[in-house]
C-alpha cells in the first residue's frame, strides 16, 4: 500500500493527494472543484464538529441556521466586504428548467429569470445582520451568540482536497454586543478557543497573532489568526475571529436602546474554521506509509488484529478487551475478515491511521498476553490481558502529546530569524519555514515581499517581545517581528 504513495521527499503535493485517496478520506466529484468527503473523512470532520461545538456551548453559544441564498443587494451594502468576495461568487439568476425543443435534455427557460440575483452563501454576515436588525431592540437583547455549522461556496481556480475546495464545510459564528470591549473580548476568547482545539485536539501547534490589514477579513476592524506549520515548512491558516465593529451594524442599521434610553449601534464579531482542519492535520503528522491521526481525533482509536485467523478462543478474549476499553470511552473493533492476511491488515491499519494495533494469535493468548503497536513510532510491547486497558488508555494519552511535541519541535526547528531581506530571499526557497522578520508597517512593503518571493506576512504574532529594530527590505524603522511563510 505504502508502494501506492508519493514519498513526501519526491513531491509532497502529490503525497498529500495519495493519501487522501488511499486513505479512503475523501474523493473527486463530478463538480469542479468539489469533493466528496467519504464516511472515514468525515468521521474525522464529525470529531471536530462535536468537540468545537461543546467548547462555543461552554461559552455561552447557541446554534441556529441561515439561508443558503442572499440577495445581490445584500452584498452592496458593506463596501469592503462585497469587494472581497465579488471574484468569488456563485450567482443563480433563474429558478426553472424546461425540455429543450430541440431534444438535447433540458435547458434554463429564459422566463424564468430572478427579479433579484441571489448569491450563493460565500460567507453568511449579510443575511445574518439582516435578520438580527429584527432579532435585536434593546440592551436586553445582547450579546447575541450565534453559531451555524453550514457549507459555503467561493469560487476557486485551484483546488485541492480538504485545503481549498469550490465548496466546503464550516462553521461560522456572528454575534452582537452593546460595546466595543465586550465584541474584542469575544473576538479574543474565540481566538483562544481555536488555539486550545488545535493544539489539545488536533496537536497542531500554532502562531497567535493578528492579519495586517490588507489581509483582514473584508469589512472587518481586526482580524485575530492562529498560523500552523506544515512538514513542508509552508503555513496554514488554521482559523480566524474577526471584530468587524459596526460597520455590518450600520449597513444593515441593526441598533438597540441603551439602559439609558438612547439607540446606538451594536458591535459585532465574525469567526469561523472549516474542513481544512483535516487538510492541515494530515499534513502536519503523517508519513509515506499512511496517516497519523492523533488519538482524540482518530474515528477508531484501536484496531484488535487475530492472528493467523479468529478462532473462538481469539475471538472471545478480543471480545473482553473491547468492553473493557469502551468502559474507558475508547473506540475499538476487531477485524474478523478472513480474505486478506495479517500482513494486509497491518499496512491498512497503517494507512488509515489507526492510533493503536493490537495482535493476538494462540501463542500471545496462551501467554495471557497481546501484542500492542502505536502507529506514529511503530514501537511494539507486549502486554498482559490483565493490564491491557490500563495500557492502552495511558498509551493513546502519551501518543496525543508526542505528536504535538514532535509538531511543535518541527515549528521550532524551522523558524527563522532574518534581518538581510537578500538572505530571506535565499532561505525562502530552501528549506523554507517560517520567517521571523522586521517590517516597516507600510503595504508597499508588504507587497513587494509577496511580488518578490511569493510569500506573506502571515500574522503579526500577539506573544512577541517589542524588539525594535529595521524593515529588512527598507531599513525603515521597525516595531518587531513578523511572521513571514509560503502559504496553502
Amino acid at each position: 500500500m505504502a508502494k501506492e504513495i508519493t514519498p513526501r521527499s519526491e513531491n509532497y503535493a502529490q503525497w498529500y493527494l495519495d493519501l487522501v485517496k488511499k486513505a479512503d478520506l475523501a474523493d473527486n466529484s463530478a463538480v469542479r472543484g468539489c469533493m466528496v468527503i467519504k464516511p472515514r473523512g468525515y468521521a474525522i470532520w464529525e470529531k471536530i464538529q462535536s468537540q468545537l461545538d461543546k467548547m462555543f456551548k461552554e461559552t455561552g453559544h447557541v446554534n441556529a441556521y441561515f439561508p443558503l441564498f442572499i440577495p445581490k443587494s445584500f452584498l452592496s451594502k458593506e463596501a469592503d466586504h462585497v469587494e472581497g468576495f465579488a471574484k468569488e461568487c456563485a450567482v443563480v439568476t433563474h429558478y426553472r428548467l424546461k425540455n429543450d425543443p430541440g431534444g438535447n435534455g433540458v435547458v434554463v427557460d429564459p422566463e424564468a429569470k430572478l427579479e433579484e440575483e441571489l448569491i450563493v452563501r460565500p460567507t453568511s454576515e449579510t443575511i445574518i445582520w439582516s435578520t438580527y436588525r429584527d432579532w435585536i431592540q434593546s440592551y436586553r437583547d445582547l450579546p447575541l451568540l450565534i453559531n451555524q455549522w453550514a457549507n459555503v461556496v467561493r469560487w476557486e481556480m485551484r483546488t485541492r482536497p480538504f485545503l481549498r475546495t469550490t465548496e466546503f464545510l464550516w462553521q461560522e459564528g456572528h454575534t452582537a454586543h452593546a460595546t466595543a470591549f465586550e465584541a474584542i473580548e469575544e473576538a479574543e476568547k474565540i481566538h483562544e478557543v481555536y488555539t486550545r482545539f488545535s493544539e489539545d485536539y488536533l496537536a497542531m501547534p500554532v502562531i497567535k497573532g493578528r492579519k495586517t490589514p490588507s489581509e483582514r477579513f473584508a469589512g472587518a476592524v481586526d482580524t485575530l489568526c492562529i498560523e500552523a506549520m506544515m512538514q513542508d515548512g509552508k503555513a496554514l491558516q488554521a482559523g480566524t475571529s474577526h471584530f468587524l465593529g459596526q460597520n455590518f451594524a450600520k449597513a444593515f442599521d441593526v441598533k438597540f436602546l441603551t439602559e439609558h434610553n438612547q439607540s446606538e449601534y451594536v458591535w459585532a464579531t465574525s469567526w469561523g474554521v472549516s474542513t481544512r482542519l483535516i487538510g492541515g492535520m494530515i499534513m502536519a503528522h503523517s508519513d509515506d506509509d499512511g496517516l497519523i491521526i492523533p488519538p482524540r481525533m482518530a474515528p477508531l482509536q484501536v484496531n484488535i488484529i487475530p492472528i493467523p485467523k479468529p478462532s473462538t478462543a481469539i475471538i472471545e478474549a478480543s471480545e473482553k478487551i473491547i468492553k473493557s476499553l469502551k468502559a474507558k470511552g475508547i473506540s475499538v473493533a476487531i477485524d474478523l475478515d478472513e480474505k486478506n492476511r495479517p500482513g494486509f491488515k497491518f499496512a491498512e491499519s497503517e494507512l488509515k491511521g489507526i492510533p493503536v494495533r493490537i495482535a493476538m494469535g494462540q501463542r500471545d493468548l496462551d501467554q495471557h498476553v497481546a501484542e500492542v503497536a502505536r502507529r506514529d513510532t511503530r514501537t511494539k510491547e507486549s502486554i498482559s490481558l490483565d493490564q491491557i486497558d490500563h495500557y492502552v488508555a495511558n498509551l493513546l494519552e502519551q501518543m496525543q502529546q508526542d505528536i504535538f511535541n514532535k509538531a511543535k519541535k518541527h515549528q521550532q526547528d524551522n523558524t527563522h530569524f532574518v534581518d538581510s531581506y537578500d538572505e530571506f530571499k535565499k532561505k525562502i526557497e530552501e528549506p523554507g519555514g517560517f520567517f521571523m522578520c522586521h517590517w516597516d508597517g507600510t503595504a508597499e512593503t508588504e507587497a513587494k515581499i509577496k511580488e518578490d518571493t511569493k510569500a506573506t506576512i502571515r500574522c503579526i504574532p500577539l506573544n512577541q517581545n517589542t524588539e525594535e529594530g529595521n524593515c529588512m527590505v527598507t531599513g525603515e524603522a521597525s516595531k518587531g517581528r513578523v511572521v513571514i511563510a509560503k502559504a496553502y
